[in-house]
């Protein structure tokens, strides 16, 4: 009965958090296409629900398929819950299933400490040198090139070195796209400001600051 009624509620809270307007679609690139009142929209209501959502719901949301982690995730940027910092590193490494690992970096990159940069570190240790495999890559090297900037640190730098892991990878098949290193850490970049902008419709803000209506 325990997992029936978890079934059930995570199913009502797909279609409160998850499916309307095909938000979890939007939860990425498509972000910095959007102009005006749609991006306004779009941001005050991921900043309410990120400010709403508690964090076993968010819990039982990244213990679904990828459209559900996904946009946990991405509330979980919103809001600042570092708490989830290591259930996310682990979600990331096992790379279990699609769409949802650029998620799981934005939100490693917006909690913004070194902490956050082991899981990225780790995850370009196991999957760069598997030159078959097309994931996450891109989004965990953005992110961690975003944290170094950030905090003056150079983890990235050994990826990087001529004939190094990254070099290996992106020359090895299948063929993949060959933007610089500083293009991924630009976009995430771009994808951390939405998240953070967002926040600023967030109830309780990050790290359950109550922000206070004037």
């Amino acid at each position: 009965m325990r997992g029936t009624d978890e079934d059930d509620e995570r199913l009502k809270l797909i279609r409160r958090y998850v499916t309307p307007d095909r938000r979890y679609l939007k939860l990425g690139g498509v972000l910095l296409g959007m102009g005006g009142r749609d991006r306004a929209k779009f941001m005050r209501k991921l900043g309410q629900d990120a400010g709403e959502i508690s964090p076993r719901e968010l819990g039982l949301l990244l213990d679904g398929g990828w459209r559900e982690r996904k946009t946990a995730a991405w509330l979980i940027a919103v809001a600042g819950r570092s708490e989830f910092r290591e259930r996310l590193g682990e979600l990331l490494l096992a790379s279990e299933g699609p769409y949802a690992g650029q998620a799981y970096c934005v939100a490693l990159a917006t909690f913004g400490t070194s902490a956050d940069a082991d899981p990225l570190v780790a995850y370009l240790d196991r999957y760069l040198p598997r030159h078959d495999l097309y994931y996450d890559q891109t989004a965990a090297l953005g992110a961690l090139l975003l944290l170094d900037t950030r905090l003056g640190a150079d983890q990235a730098a050994r990826f990087l070195t001529p004939n190094g892991l990254w070099q290996q990878w992106i020359e090895g098949p299948p063929r993949k796209d060959r933007d610089t290193p500083g293009s991924y850490r630009e976009f995430i970049g771009r994808l951390c400001s939405f998240a953070d902008e967002s926040a600023e419709h967030c109830q309780k803000g990050r790290h359950g600051v109550i922000f206070r209506r004037i």
